[in-house]
């Protein structure tokens, strides 16, 4: 499970991390609002612990920028701003969760997989819609106005990940690992050789989709204008 943590508090983050890859997560750390842009647009995470207080910009003005862009990314507000007014700010502006400190770190891990079991069950459903297509999970095959075209189980699976962290640059490293599968002896080049194939896919059905090479990072699914 990969997490972003954006807190200012570099000691908390320092104690956190050890105990985070202790349980098993993958984390990355940002200390201030405008590093959190950069790491939320390049990268798709499970989960984004979020404090409230933070320089440069603070935590409600990510959250709506967050969700204003579509991205359903669950977030767990983390801030000492405990009044029944500063919770229901954080989640009417969309976290999904809110936790005060001091906190136990049981606690706050026990929060993030409970909001990945939920995410799960909710991708669970086998449409997926981006753009002009849709992806239909169970039959392996994306549709665009009455044409269709089948896919293998992979290019699904890949497919279906670039739709759930649309419109976010995804790594090289990342796909291979949650795709393929961190024990998966896979290259670089069959990743290569299935976005071609996906290419090939999307243009056969005539859609505007289609995945952009970010060079030196990776790949992101993208609408072209007409």
């Amino acid at each position: 499970m990969r997490v972003l943590m954006i807190e200012d508090d570099k000691e908390l983050c320092n104690i956190l991390q050890i105990e985070m890859i202790k349980n098993q997560f993958l984390v990355d750390f940002c200390y201030d609002g405008e590093d959190a842009d950069f790491y939320i647009n390049s990268n798709a995470y499970d989960v984004i612990i979020l404090d409230r207080m933070l320089p440069g910009k603070d935590g409600i003005s990510i959250l709506r920028e967050i969700r204003s862009k579509s991205n359903s990314t669950p977030v767990i507000m983390l801030t000492a701003m405990n009044t029944l007014h500063n919770r229901i700010e954080g989640l009417d502006q969309g976290a999904d969760d809110y936790l005060t400190k001091p906190f136990e770190m049981e606690e706050l891990f026990a929060r993030i997989r409970a909001l990945a079991r939920r995410v799960t069950k909710l991708e669970n459903t086998n449409l997926l819609a981006f753009g002009d297509i849709t992806l239909d999970t169970t039959n392996l095959c994306i549709e665009h106005n009455g044409e269709s075209c089948n896919l293998s189980k992979r290019e699904s699976d890949l497919l279906a990940f670039f739709i759930r962290n649309r419109s976010t640059t995804l790594e090289r490293e990342l796909l291979l690992m949650r795709v393929w599968g961190a024990d998966s002896f896979v290259t670089d080049g069959n990743l290569d050789n299935f976005i071609h194939f996906l290419r090939k896919r999307l243009k056969s059905i005539h859609s505007q989709v289609t995945l952009k090479t970010v060079r030196g990072v990776g790949y992101r699914l993208e609408e072209n204008e007409c």
